[in-house]
């Protein structure tokens, strides 16, 4: 079905063009600001494009009609947030009328004071480089101060409704600044380990980071972990891949007769743990220390360097403590 225009006399139908529009395949974004009060706003938008790299640019386009417009118009700067596909939830959210959108979502602050949810597919953290007046809407162009990225899976929007995108990371795509974040949880004195499918074990990797003691884990399934007993342990660099390694230690937060393992998840005795079929070499110099330590009841952290590395002395894991406002 065509609508042609033949010496303007023809006008164009908004639902019609709507639903032409709505063809094209987006992603969906949540972008962010604060208000003239310092209040956090957002709305759900899916007229999101990158413009140039050098300099860096994007734009979004926001309705004049929303509530959050007036805050948009006002800020100097705002982040754009793409939603994973476990996200529909708070799409639905920042697209409705909701007084407070903020309370149910985590955030933070990175570089310009703008909202950043810390659970999102990627995140883009701007000041306002131009906004250009567009019929109904207007064109927010963004300079990227800062930004970050996962590799879950994108949510797609399409003809009105959430849309499903297949093989969202091909190989080869991750950069060499990205890191894997490793977990080595404890539970009774053992240490969790994964199947890796080729007759070997690693430790679990999680697609996103904890939230609200909830750690979701490559395969499926959550893990119920201590928040006050989560430290970084390890960062190092693995002889043959690209992506380097952050490695924290953690302790699960419900007890193990309690526990529903997700399939090829096994606990092992320190006296147990099975060194041979563990294929990196660094990750089993790693929990070799790591049983070391636990012996002594004292811990360190290890960064990787060409020299050998680096071991900072922590002593025995502390409850968090707060700092007192002035």
């Amino acid at each position: 079905m065509a609508t042609v225009i033949e010496g303007n006399r023809t006008a164009i139908d908004p639902i019609a063009l709507r639903r032409a529009f709505g063809t094209f395949v987006t992603g969906v974004t949540v972008i962010t600001t604060v208000d003239a009060d310092g209040k956090p706003r957002g709305m759900t938008a899916n007229s999101f494009s990158s413009v140039s790299l050098d300099p860096p640019l994007l734009l979004v386009c926001v309705n004049k009609g929303a509530l959050s417009y007036p805050a948009f118009c006002g800020s100097d700067r705002f982040a754009v947030n793409l939603l994973r596909d476990s996200q529909i939830d708070v799409s639905n959210l920042f697209a409705s009328k909701a007084p407070d959108k903020f309370a149910s979502v985590s955030y933070d602050v990175v570089h310009t004071g703008a909202p950043v949810l810390t659970d999102c597919l990627s995140w883009f953290d701007c000041t306002t480089y131009e906004r250009v007046d567009a019929g109904d809407h207007t064109i927010l162009v963004g300079r990227v101060q800062a930004f970050g990225t996962s590799p879950s899976a994108p949510l797609g929007f399409c003809r009105g409704r959430y849309a499903q995108v297949k093989d969202p990371l091909p190989p080869g795509w991750l950069s060499s600044t990205n890191m894997i974040v490793g977990y080595l949880i404890e539970a009774q004195g053992e240490v969790l380990l994964v199947a890796d499918g080729n007759g070997g074990w690693v430790l679990p990797t999680a697609p996103r980071k904890l939230v609200n003691g909830r750690l979701p884990v490559e395969g499926g399934g959550e893990l119920s972990l201590m928040s006050d007993d989560t430290f970084l342990y390890s960062v190092f660099d693995v002889a043959g891949h690209d992506s380097g390694y952050l490695i924290y230690r953690a302790r699960l937060a419900e007890p193990r007769g309690a526990l529903t393992l997700p399939p090829g998840f096994c606990f092992f005795a320190p006296s147990e743990l099975p060194y041979d079929e563990i294929p990196s070499t660094e990750v089993r110099a790693m929990l070799r220390r790591f049983v070391r330590e636990s012996e002594n009841g004292g811990y360190s952290i290890y960064v990787d360097s060409p020299d050998g590395g680096r071991l900072a002395t922590v002593g025995t894991a502390q409850p968090w403590v707060r700092n007192a406002q002035p």
